[in-house]
């Protein structure tokens, strides 16, 4: 993706999140100078795996396993524990992170008390979070009320403002009818000990991105979560706190839109979701099971079971048109193999009436029929191929039609869990 006039690129998930992004990146992060995660939280999961074994980062940007330097942007409701935690582990398996790891003074904290909001509303309103405690942070942070990085800088403020906002929290808790509370006392510690480590990481994370831009520097813009997961334009309420898609990448990296050179979405070669909320192209419970045990899907955050199902034309070409895609990344095509008939879904049907294109009404879209088209099957491995030469012909028949359906070029082709398994499609 990189070139003499790509030097910004941006990866984003163009589903329901867990597509895969964390061995794009990692891939593509062996070409990066700078790596950029820039928005969501420690609810997201990406799964990585190296000759030293799988990895699984929560908040370090995924390009650290590859030796880049990386940020987490302005854009990250940070927690500082899974940060360090994560920081920690990876020093511990062998992995450099001194003066390859740095936080924006400007993104905000989750703190204890958001994580205890969140899952006493997780209770009442069963939306399918995580629990940990992003959309109280993203809350606090858009009502002015939250606490940024740099804020602790001035300890003495940071920890008023902290049991101010934990004793205002347990009020909330006891309306929600939780019986959990916040502990004041607990939060101004875990403060004092989390600033000595945290502060020496902090920068002004857009100027960085914007310096190494202007010396010619390879930069990549890291999402989590899925288009369909963003706050505006995936499928609310069912959807995370956060601006997923390309157009958060600039404003949770520091930088312009025009800073960016091209757009990366990722896709399984099927669906899946977790949590609530629609999935036209869910299959029957044995077929779903089949799938999920093929593919290993279980959230990397939650552990929890993700819903599967064939893959979903409508959607991919709604995350196309919102991001801006300029090309895309197929992964999981491997998992495929045992199946001797794949459907692929290229429209829906509304109340008996086409519809090409998602809609805003999550109750429509939940009774959305949708409209198969049947392509043949491999039955074979494909972990050893290199090359798009390499992968049978009804494979690359596969490839050819998603493609087309969604209207967007294949780049990168994924064949297994291990980063070597890719083929870069030229």
């Amino acid at each position: 993706m990189f070139g003499p006039k790509t030097h910004c690129v941006v990866v984003v998930g163009a589903q329901w999140g867990d597509e895969g992004k964390g061995k794009i990146v990692d891939v593509l992060a062996e070409r990066a100078d700078l790596v950029v995660r820039y928005q969501g939280g420690a609810n997201a999961g990406h799964t990585v795996h190296t000759g030293a074994g799988e990895f699984v980062l929560h908040q370090i940007p995924s390009g650290i396993l590859q030796g880049a330097v990386c940020i987490v942007g302005n854009g990250v409701v940070l927690d500082p524990e899974t940060l360090l935690t994560e920081l920690d582990a990876l020093t511990s398996r062998g992995v450099r992170t001194e003066h390859k790891l740095y936080v924006s003074d400007r993104a905000h904290l989750t703190l204890p008390y958001h994580k205890l909001l969140d899952r006493a509303r997780e209770q009442r309103e069963k939306i399918g979070t995580t629990g940990q405690g992003i959309g109280p942070a993203y809350e606090d942070k858009y009502g002015r009320r939250g606490v940024r990085v740099g804020d602790l800088r001035n300890l003495e403020r940071a920890t008023a403002l902290v049991c101010a906002r934990a004793h205002a929290a347990n009020e909330f808790l006891g309306l929600l009818g939780s019986s959990e509370r916040a502990d004041p006392a607990a939060h101004a510690a875990l403060l004092a000990r989390l600033a000595p480590r945290l502060l020496p990481l902090a920068v002004d994370a857009g100027r960085v991105v914007w310096e190494a831009l202007e010396r010619g520097e390879a930069v990549l813009l890291e999402g989590a979560q899925g288009a369909l997961l963003d706050v505006d334009h995936g499928t609310y309420p069912y959807v995370t706190s956060s601006h997923t898609t390309a157009g958060g990448a600039a404003v949770g990296a520091g930088i312009g839109p025009t800073a960016i050179d091209a757009v990366l979405g990722v896709v399984k070669a099927y669906t899946t979701r977790v949590g609530n909320g629609p999935l036209p192209t869910e299959a029957e419970p044995a077929l779903a099971e089949r799938i999920r045990d093929l593919g290993d899907e279980f959230g990397a955050t939650t552990g929890r079971p993700r819903r599967c199902g064939w893959f979903d034309a409508v959607v991919v070409r709604y995350a196309v048109r919102v991001n801006g895609l300029t090309g895309l990344a197929v992964t999981k095509l491997d998992v495929l193999g045992a199946f001797p008939e794949i459907p692929v879904c290229v429209g829906y049907r509304s109340e008996g009436e086409p519809l090409d294109a998602m809609s805003a009404d999550v109750e429509r879209l939940a009774r959305v029929e949708p409209v198969y088209e049947v392509l043949p099957g491999w039955q074979q491995a494909l972990g050893q191929a290199r090359r798009l030469a390499d992968l049978p012909p009804a494979a690359r028949a596969y490839l050819d039609r998603l493609q087309d359906l969604a209207h967007a070029p294949i780049r990168y082709v994924s064949v297994g869990t291990h980063r070597d398994q890719i083929i870069e499609v030229t």
